[in-house]
């Protein structure tokens, strides 16, 4: 059962409104910084190892186990950790704005005093406590959760440049398909290393941080 919830919580169908940011790539792509496969390519993979695996990655793992403990103090420190990693103020909204919505509904589908707790205690959690916390109030394990949460965010960043950049279905799917090759010895590092989030990607920091100037834009960052 526990496989099939993940299997809900990761599809695209799922109403968290990732479609609506782009995390800053609608910034490079509208200046041509990013205009190619390879300039693609390049961005995806510091969204892996960095923003994924240096940062949001490790949050997952230790707020799963924070969430499982119910350690409340240490899931309210993480959550604010992981907003601070965030210069960008638009970066900080959406992650809470998707956090709150996936929170909200799966304790609407799945109801767990867990998740009730999470929204008294921290009103708007930043998505990847959001999802560490669905994940462990329904029985996947620590490091399956952030396993798939890698996956929900390239997915996202993939959908986003499908609609961004003149890149087809196949060659993008096949970019995913490249980079998912790769979560899980990112995975393996996040677990070993064990340790709180740490974080270094001015170009991408700077790109969302202007995506608030685009004279127009799809995506709200």
């Amino acid at each position: 059962m526990s496989e099939l919830k993940l299997l809900h919580l990761c599809d695209s169908l799922f109403p968290v409104g990732a479609f609506a940011y782009s995390d800053g790539l609608e910034s490079v792509t509208s200046t041509g910084a990013i205009s190619s496969a390879d300039d693609l390519r390049a961005w995806i993979d510091v969204v892996l190892d960095e923003t994924i695996g240096r940062a949001e990655g490790p949050v997952v793992w230790l707020a799963w186990r924070a969430v499982h403990d119910r350690d409340w103090d240490a899931v309210a420190r993480l959550d604010e950790e992981v907003a601070a990693l965030k210069p960008s103020a638009s970066a900080r909204h959406s992650s809470r704005a998707m956090g709150l919505r996936l929170v909200a509904t799966w304790q609407t589908l799945h109801p767990d005093p867990r998740l009730a707790h999470l929204v008294t205690r921290i009103k708007s959690p930043a998505l990847p406590i959001a999802f560490a916390a669905a994940c462990a109030c329904s029985g996947v394990d620590q490091r399956r959760t952030v396993e798939a949460f890698a996956y929900t965010r390239l997915a996202a960043t993939i959908s986003a440049a499908m609609r961004l950049m003149p890149i087809g279905q196949t060659d993008a799917h096949a970019l995913l398909a490249r980079t998912l090759a790769r979560v899980p010895s990112v995975a393996d590092a996040i677990a070993a290393r064990d340790a709180d989030a740490e974080s270094f990607t001015p170009a991408m920091d700077i790109a969302a941080m202007s995506q608030q100037y685009l004279h127009s834009r799809l995506f709200r960052s």
